[in-house]
């Protein structure tokens, strides 16, 4: 099987969510013999360059993206720091047309990276958010996105083309489609495997700081009052794997991937925020869970209330967090694979075949 082109996949450093959803979509594509340079910044970089140690990688402008203490004002936070991303869109749209002219890729696919395309070569754009939500804004700042979408071939969105059994409900589905879309179906790392339950709670710290902290500690200070058997993996990219004893909780700082599918496959329950790609991979893998949104985001408050009301999965404010909270989670069913449907990389990939 001829290919050999050099696929540029560049996720946006946001957590570890956009870089680790793109795991399989590179495991794919050097499946299907194309050379792949990995782009990005932070610990999404990192996260990459540990799972796939032998390909070249790219360092990109930082877009800064953090949290502030309080919720509420991250909208205003961003605002503030529009200035920053705007230039660090325009280098990503530099150091792409350097790669494009020397002949280095041959298609991109950019999970969330709106600088991260060329006109020049196949460019796919990743996104679960046609529809970003903002509150009161959120109108604005969907057709703001749905414009830099439009400036890609296609749109690839994680989930199924239907409009009632999907997992990201309004966020990826829209009445019209203004562009290419492309439902690929959901998208996981992750393998279902029936092992022995080991883990009584394993906890999924997640997300840009400084709220992964204080998540972090949150549930540190509360789940140190129980019996129960802890795995909280932190989501702290270090050089090494670094384990720890907190009271009853078990702390690592990191797991590769085939290392979280096995302590999400031998827990019994699993608390996280609600992001999307975890969405996805406790749905690949039948977890019960405990959703805990990130405070100020939109995006994971609406889809932990939409399990919620769907009966899947329970979830609250992280200020209301208890113990006590837990009891809940027997009365919802869990995630579980909405449609089943086998993600066809022949296809999508055949649009870097075109001359």
């Amino acid at each position: 099987m001829r290919k050999n082109n050099t696929i540029l996949v560049a996720p946006l450093n946001w957590g570890l969510g956009h870089a680790t959803r793109c795991i399989p979509i590179i495991r794919a594509l050097l499946d299907y013999n194309y050379n792949v340079l990995i782009a990005s910044d932070g610990e999404a970089l990192k996260i990459l360059q540990k799972e796939f140690p032998l390909l070249e990688s790219l360092n990109l402008p930082s877009y800064n993206i953090t949290y502030p203490k309080k919720g509420s004002h991250f909208k205003w936070k961003m605002f503030l720091k529009l200035p920053r991303i705007q230039k660090a869109i325009a280098a990503e749209k530099r150091i792409v047309k350097n790669l494009v002219d020397s002949g280095k890729i041959n298609g991109i696919i950019s999970d969330n990276r709106f600088g991260v395309r060329n006109a020049g070569i196949p460019s796919v754009f990743i996104t679960h958010q046609l529809n970003v939500l903002s509150g009161g804004t959120s109108y604005l700042s969907s057709k703001i996105h749905q414009k830099i979408i439009k400036k890609f071939d296609v749109c690839w969105v994680p989930d199924v083309d239907d409009l009632i059994m999907n997992l990201s409900g309004k966020l990826g589905h829209l009445k019209h489609h203004p562009f290419p879309i492309k439902y690929i179906g959901i998208s996981s790392r992750m393998m279902k495997n029936e092992l022995p339950k080991t883990t009584d709670v394993l906890v999924l710290i997640s997300g840009p700081e400084p709220q992964r902290s204080i998540f972090e500690e949150k549930l540190k200070q509360t789940f140190k009052k129980t019996e129960k058997n802890v795995l909280m993996v932190r989501g702290v990219i270090e050089n090494e794997q670094v384990w720890q004893d907190f009271e009853n909780i078990k702390t690592v700082n990191f797991m590769m991937s085939y290392e979280l599918e096995d302590a999400i496959n031998s827990s019994k329950l699993v608390i996280s925020r609600s992001g999307y790609t975890t969405l996805m991979d406790l749905t690949v893998l039948e977890k019960k869970a405990y959703f805990i949104p990130t405070p100020g985001q939109y995006e994971q408050k609406y889809l932990a209330n939409r399990l919620k009301n769907l009966g899947i999965a329970p979830s609250c404010k992280q200020k209301n967090f208890s113990l006590d909270k837990l009891d809940a989670v027997e009365n919802y069913k869990g995630l579980e694979q909405i449609v089943q449907q086998p993600i066809n990389y022949s296809e999508l990939f055949s649009l870097f075949e075109r001359k």
